[in-house]
């Protein structure tokens, strides 16, 4: 019960700040398929009764090509791209048909003892995207493959005001009543860009971009992406990556990509502060920056653990308000999770770094030494040429960074006159 308590209350941030927000969701036909299908059908519906204003597109990729061979009809690509002659176009009509009618039927379920149960809520489709033919490329004919033209915005926005879930197929519709084959992922992005969406979710078998280790890579901006999709090649993790940073570079705040088969993947990635997938945007997740007075309170949130530790000296809020200017911080995500501070010391060409402090369940990631070689531009910057540090716990962690040890007589008289014997800091010293 206190996780569940401390995860709710962790949560209540996000809770708020996702409320009457525009987010687009997609499901590739693989997700649809997956055992774990059930249960983002619950987050979705857990989203939109927290006031999210949620568009879901899905894709039928799978489904068609259990239609194409069982009418013994040869699938066509070119440049990873269905080629939708006549006999393919009518399997696709029918995989998405059929997908279409599933999914409105999964969200109006009302059981009880379930998630669903009281959440009535309303699901509407239609054509609401017109697409155009990509025609001919290198000789070869796409038939009735084709893009996004435009999408409704209008349209879904006043269904979205109306509290309705709009679901999106990936089919179009020409002016002349044409049917177009389309690529979820280039529904999802063009659906986010119109629509000004706050976020565009994208489902993946990966818990989000993997490194060439296997390892999760967390966040990246748009710049960063060609790397990576050199690395990946002809995959679907790169048409997911490429989608994100299209969305990116079209104004979406941000793009998440999250695993369509962990359990929770959603929930974890909107509510948490790590999340769980992979996140690309434009803006600094992260940020090392100088210290602002609207920052005193996340500053007590962060050290008055310390402080009561016996770690760090004890700092009233009007004496954070008063020397706010001297610190630094690290902020992730609007959470202050590392800090320190520099202090001139009068009549001397010598400084004190006080109040380094990292959120415990952030150490290990580099921060320290960050904030440490940000303070020492900081002293130059000054002219100042010796950085003072007192510490009761964390010597050897200065003596590694090139502090050496130094006494109460090596201190200038204005820091020296302050020295507090009782508590028996140990003294080092770093020539800038």
């Amino acid at each position: 019960m206190p996780e569940y308590v401390n995860w709710l209350r962790h949560a209540s941030p996000y809770i708020n700040a996702h409320r009457d927000r525009t987010f687009v969701v997609m499901l590739p036909g693989e997700g649809v398929e997956h055992p774990n299908f059930g249960n983002i059908v619950h987050d979705l519906v857990l989203l939109h009764s927290l006031g999210v204003r949620l568009v879901l597109v899905h894709g039928s990729r799978p489904q068609i090509e259990a239609r194409l061979a069982a009418r013994g009809i040869t699938p066509h690509f070119h440049r990873d791209l269905r080629i939708t002659d006549g006999p393919t176009l009518e399997c696709v009509i029918d995989a998405v048909g059929q997908l279409r009618i599933a999914l409105e039927a999964r969200l109006s379920m009302d059981m009880a003892a379930s998630p669903m149960q009281g959440s009535r809520l309303r699901v509407t489709s239609g054509n609401y995207v017109t697409a155009r033919p990509i025609g001919v490329v290198d000789g070869i004919d796409y038939h009735h493959t084709g893009e996004v033209r435009r999408i409704d915005r209008k349209g879904i926005g006043r269904l979205l005001d109306e509290r309705a879930i709009v679901l999106l197929s990936p089919l179009g519709y020409s002016p002349t009543g044409e049917i177009f084959n389309l690529a979820c992922e280039d529904v999802a992005t063009r659906a986010a860009i119109d629509l000004g969406a706050e976020k565009l979710l994208l489902f993946g078998a990966e818990a989000g971009l993997l490194d060439e280790h296997g390892k999760l890579i967390r966040e990246l901006r748009p710049q960063q992406v060609p790397v990576h999709l050199s690395r990946l090649g002809s995959s679907y993790q790169a048409e997911l990556l490429d989608a994100a940073a299209e969305a990116c570079r079209g104004g979406v705040a941000r793009t998440h990509i999250v695993s369509y088969a962990e359990d929770g993947s959603l929930l974890t990635e909107l509510f948490t502060r790590d999340g769980g997938g992979t996140l690309v945007t434009q803006e600094l997740f992260e940020a090392l920056r100088e210290a602002t007075i609207d920052d005193v309170g996340g500053l007590i949130d962060l050290i008055t653990p310390l402080e009561e530790q016996g770690i760090l000296v004890r700092r009233s809020r009007e004496v954070l308000e008063r020397e706010i200017e001297q610190f630094s911080i690290v902020e992730r995500d609007g959470l202050i999770i590392a800090c320190a501070a520099l202090y001139p010391i009068a009549d001397s060409d010598g400084g004190e770094l006080a109040c380094l402090a990292v959120n415990p369940e952030y150490r290990h990631g580099g921060r320290g030494d960050e904030l440490l070689e940000r303070i020492e531009e900081r002293a130059r910057a000054l002219g100042l040429k010796t950085l003072f540090v007192l510490t009761t716990r964390t010597a050897h962690w200065f003596r590694e960074r090139g502090f050496v040890p130094s006494g109460v007589e090596r201190l200038p008289a204005a820091r020296a006159s302050l020295y507090n014997y009782q508590r028996n800091s140990k003294i080092f010293e770093k020539t800038l």
